[in-house]
């Protein structure tokens, strides 16, 4: 079953790409260029993120100041976790973007943390010459191939995203996702749906956590935190769609992103 649908996701790949031919750096450039994005559903956005500014307040917030506090290898080491954990999701799409040497470089890098780095606690990869590792997802991948973004969108919990990052993610629930395969989908005997859970919500507070000053600071500092927050994403999303190393402004972290719906 997983089989047909990599197929069939490959195939569509291959298709739109035929379509988009002609795309290149430039026009996905233009296609994903913060100012093209409109906000479709502008009223339906500010009470979801209404909601979530509630939601970090209560929950967020508090446990990432908490979080924050815990000596530096600890959290050092949740990070290398999780990011070694993501890359189940960021090397199929490697592959999917036509990246293959990059994605046999990740593949090593996950066998290596894995083994070595005790399930990706320590990133032994790095000592071993292997280079930077970049998350991608299947949101990108699309664009890649000329897929536009669609409409803004601000999700309950999740956060902010696109329509097309929002589609591109239930790849994960239908085989794209080999951590979620593993446990939610399957009875592996191994795993359990609370890890899933737990590994997202860990990710959530992690991303929190590096990035609470800056947060803080744009809260505190705009005039309309909402267009602030949807600025900052949809030109954070753009660099990424582009593997641009540009620093966004007011970003002092690397993973302004949704908050792990890959």
């Amino acid at each position: 079953m997983i089989k047909k649908i990599i197929v069939i996701v490959i195939t569509t790949l291959t298709l739109i790409s035929n379509v988009y031919a002609g795309s290149d750096g430039e026009l996905i450039l233009k296609k994903n260029e913060p100012s093209e994005i409109k906000d479709c559903s502008e009223t339906f956005n500010k009470a979801s993120f209404a909601l979530n500014q509630g939601l970090d307040k209560i929950i967020f917030k508090p446990v990432s100041s908490v979080y924050r506090t815990l000596p530096s290898p600890i959290k050092t080491g949740v990070s290398n976790s999780l990011n070694n954990l993501s890359n189940v999701v960021t090397i199929p799409n490697n592959i999917l973007q036509g990246e293959f040497a990059i994605a046999g470089v990740n593949t090593g890098r996950f066998l290596i943390n894995t083994t070595i780095g005790i399930l990706g606690l320590f990133d032994v990869a790095t000592y071993f010459g292997f280079s930077e590792y970049v998350k991608e997802d299947y949101g990108q991948s699309l664009a890649s191939h000329g897929v536009g973004p669609g409409c803004y969108l601000v999700l309950p919990v999740l956060g902010p995203t696109t329509a097309r990052d929002t589609i591109a993610s239930l790849t994960n629930f239908i085989g794209g996702d080999a951590w979620y395969n593993v446990t939610v989908k399957n009875d592996t005997h191994y795993f359990r749906d609370i890890d899933y859970y737990a590994s997202r919500v860990t990710a959530g507070v992690d991303f929190r956590a590096k990035n609470f000053d800056s947060i803080e600071n744009l809260e505190k500092n705009s005039l309309d935190f909402y267009a602030s927050v949807k600025s900052l994403y949809l030109q954070d999303r753009q660099q990424r769609i582009l593997n641009s190393k540009k620093i966004i402004e007011t970003q002092d972290d690397s993973d302004w992103e949704e908050i792990e719906t890959q």
